[in-house]
């Protein structure tokens, strides 16, 4: 991780001395074991820093994507098969969310549980760092809910014994109690507002309450998160980064007034290589990892027509011109370019068949005929390794949160869109009419209007599959053939646009992932889920 705080640190092993006689309760000789890690002064941060490990990772975060109707994968063995709804209760990816999900809590019950042990460990970082553990905790257990709906619930460590007959909680008691627990440490103060620069990338009282907003979102509780979005806007000193859209997602830049929660990387000592997964092969890329053209429609003209809209001046044989700015910094089409480290830019030419990046050219090109921009780190290193951070949480989001609570309760008015809509889309660059508000809207339009904003806002940021599954129109843009670039085709295509991947979604069925059967076949008290 970036800072020297929050760097994964492996916890070092004791040296031991061998005698001829051995205590049958001293500790183990090949690792440190709860006999003794406890008294060490430095094991409270060293366990909480390993909880960090398990918060997100690049590719899951990309390729979340991958699951809905904004990208495809072109590899089984990630989230291809939750946008086709062909996975099952073996799925691999299924089984890993679990598992890391489950690690995570383990290890903050782990520390939460024997934090009191730690000798010379002041009451207030004691109070902290079970706090940052206790968010932690929190999130991976909305993770799990929110894709597989009753989950088992613990705060302790369980033996093995429990862990192979532990039952699921109802979903409606995990919230409560994640809830309450974000509750505690908002309303104690546990958590301070902010750290110095060497602790950045720690749990704030803001991103407590921002996770917090991200719940009652899921849930629908919209009065609650018309309060909390509007205490985080006006008290928590975050706010829109004002550098640019693109200019957000690059090294320079980390750590701005937009960002509220993010994964730590760092050049050389902590990187992903996740852009190799979605960058061309002019660049050393292969892209398995490719926006869809339902992703690209989705972006409005720069006056926030729709392009389908009367009067947009949506031209389809210059498709990209004119349209959100947010488009060109975050896909990578046809004649757009990727900015270079010495400041020259390269131009990707993503026509059919012409080399080296063209559609159809070869199998490491994008099965779609699109790129991903969003989050190219030119500063890479060997390996097209990346210290370029991932945000989870960022300011633009509670302003969205904001404006889908009125769009869904009393509707969306000039003020509310002022302070929401509007200040994201001036900062995308949008035309003058493109950010006043759109009068003559129905209220039903005026949703439509802010869900696609934030489609557009967030791509690739990990928060379209949720969105789909609460709003559940997930059977309506996941059934069918998603599509790739126009090529005029008369045959493979639908109006000349590629047919990438025949997709189903069942309502009845996929707006719950699977219990892993790996799992069930140990415990038996892991009910299915309904048709699986």
């Amino acid at each position: 991780m970036k800072t020297k705080a929050i760097k994964l640190l492996c916890l070092t092993t004791l040296t031991l001395t061998l005698s001829s006689c051995i205590d049958i309760d001293a500790p183990p000789y090949d690792r440190e074991s709860d006999l003794t890690f406890w008294n060490n002064p430095q094991s409270a941060v060293q366990t909480l820093n390993a909880c960090y490990e398990y918060l997100a990772s690049a590719e899951e975060i990309l390729y979340a994507d991958a699951a809905t109707d904004n990208a495809y994968c072109k590899v089984q063995d990630y989230t291809r098969d939750i946008g086709n709804g062909a996975y099952s209760p073996a799925d691999n990816y299924v089984k890993r969310v679990w598992d890391s999900r489950y690690q995570g809590v383990k290890r903050c019950n782990r520390l939460i549980t024997n934090i009191s042990k730690v000798p010379e460990l002041s009451e207030e970082l004691r109070l902290r760092y079970t706090g940052e553990a206790k968010v932690l905790r929190a999130w991976h257990y909305f993770e799990l809910y929110s894709r597989f709906g009753d989950v088992p619930y613990y705060t302790h460590v369980i033996t093995m014994s429990e862990a192979a007959t532990i039952g699921r909680t109802p979903k409606a008691s995990v919230v409560s109690a994640i809830l309450a627990d974000l509750d505690e440490l908002i309303n104690n103060n546990h958590l301070p507002e902010s750290y110095p620069t060497e602790d950045r990338g720690r749990i704030t009282r803001w991103a407590a309450k921002a996770l917090k907003a991200r719940i009652l979102l899921f849930e629908s509780r919209w009065e609650e998160l018309k309060t909390l979005t509007e205490d985080i806007m006006t008290n928590s000193g975050h706010s829109l980064f004002t550098g640019g859209y693109e200019e957000l997602f690059t090294v320079a830049n980390e750590g701005n007034s937009e960002v509220i929660l993010d994964v730590q990387y760092a050049k050389s000592s902590r990187e992903n290589g996740a852009q190799y997964h979605f960058i061309p092969p002019s660049l050393g890329g292969y892209s398995q990892l490719s926006p869809l053209q339902e992703l690209v429609n989705s972006y409005p003209m720069n006056d926030g027509k729709a392009i389908d809209e009367g009067g947009s001046g949506y031209d389809p044989a210059n498709p990209y011109a004119n349209r959100d700015p947010r488009l060109a910094a975050t896909i990578l089409y046809n004649g757009n370019s990727y900015r270079m480290i010495d400041g020259s830019s390269v131009v990707i030419n993503t026509a059919p068949d012409v080399a080296p990046d063209g559609f159809g050219y070869s199998s490491d090109c994008s099965a779609t005929g699109y790129y991903l921009k969003k989050y190219w780190d030119c500063d890479y290193r060997a390996g097209l390794q990346s210290g370029l951070n991932m945000i989870l949480i960022r300011y633009a989001d509670i302003l969205l949160m904001k404006a889908e609570a009125y769009a869904e309760t009393t509707g969306i008015d000039a003020n509310v869109w002022n302070t929401t809509i509007k200040l994201i889309r001036e900062r995308a660059g949008f035309t003058t009419a493109g950010c006043d508000f759109p009068s003559g809207k129905t209220p039903a339009q005026l949703k439509e209007i802010v869900r696609n904003e934030r489609r557009c806002e967030l791509a690739f940021e990990g928060l379209r599959l949720k969105d789909i599954y609460r709003w559940r129109i997930a059977e309506n843009v996941l059934n069918g053939w998603c599509h790739g670039i126009y090529t005029g085709a008369t045959t493979g295509a639908d109006n000349g646009f590629v047919r990438v991947e025949e997709r189903q979604f069942r309502a009845d069925k996929h707006y719950l992932w699977p219990i892993p059967q790996a799992d069930r076949d140990v415990n038996k008290n892991l009910e299915k889920n309904p048709n699986w």
